[in-house]
């Protein structure tokens, strides 16, 4: 079973933001990198799942510039048998993206296409079931587990009072919340062995680009708290406050 890992070049969650010098992207400067934590969940998935198999190959994909090498070295020693980076110029527009995986992966004749169920820094959700379509392929999202048997991909999903199973035929695309699954750390050997796998270059088919950034801006500040008494004598004021000013009740 052949198994594509979608990845994704994302600042470190902890990392303090500064916008850049024209407002229309981050500062990079001092900003440590990582692979986007819910894909390195879909990367531990794949890799149990070959596991399991007892065979079987873990192909990692990412889309961006040469700096992004550095987040598939780091999967290849997680474990991940070979890499390619699709260079280009990444974007807000998840259709673009998706369709430079898309292009790639329909080279690869792979069985499960895994990435997070979205990138930490844009929050969109969408390559997923974008890349599904492109590749014409059924599409699980928001799994926390995965397993293959008998040709099929069988996924449970958390919902609201209980798990949900969904089953679908191969191939197929998941995208993969975080779960049973804690991601591993590499190991010496791994990180060794990584330098000598085989990561390719190739120039990413993004095609056009439909959105534009025009400004990024710091949240606004909290406004001060206020204090409207105290014990039971503030309940009536308080109430008030939050029905008339907050609206939310």
């Amino acid at each position: 079973m052949k198994i594509a890992v979608c990845i994704k070049r994302v600042p470190d969650t902890e990392a303090r933001i500064r916008i850049a010098a024209g407002g229309k992207s981050i500062d990079p400067a001092g900003i440590k990198f990582i692979i986007s934590p819910y894909d390195e969940f879909a990367l531990e998935t794949a890799l149990r799942l070959k596991e399991a198999q007892g065979s079987g190959e873990v192909v990692a994909i990412s889309v961006g510039e040469s700096t992004s090498g550095e987040q598939l070295r780091s999967a290849l020693a997680m474990g991940a048998d070979s890499a390619v980076l699709l260079k280009g110029q990444t974007s807000l527009d998840g259709l673009a993206t998706a369709r430079a995986l898309a292009a790639e992966i329909r080279e690869q004749n792979v069985d499960l296409v895994l990435l997070g169920m979205k990138a930490v820094d844009d929050d969109q959700q969408q390559v997923g079931p974008m890349l599904a379509e492109l590749l014409d392929m059924p599409c699980i999202t928001v799994a926390s587990s995965a397993t293959v048997e008998n040709g099929s991909v069988v996924c449970e999903r958390e919902v609201e009072g209980g798990i949900e199973v969904v089953e679908a035929p191969l191939p197929a695309v998941v995208t993969i919340t975080k779960g049973e699954y804690e991601p591993r750390y590499p190991s010496l050997k791994g990180i060794m062995a990584a330098k000598k796998k085989p990561l390719a270059e190739k120039d990413a088919q993004l095609g056009s680009h439909r959105i534009e950034v025009r400004q990024l801006a710091p949240p606004p500040d909290r406004p001060p708290g206020r204090i409207v008494g105290e014990g039971a004598d503030a309940v009536p004021e308080l109430v008030r406050l939050l029905r008339e000013e907050a609206k939310v009740l």
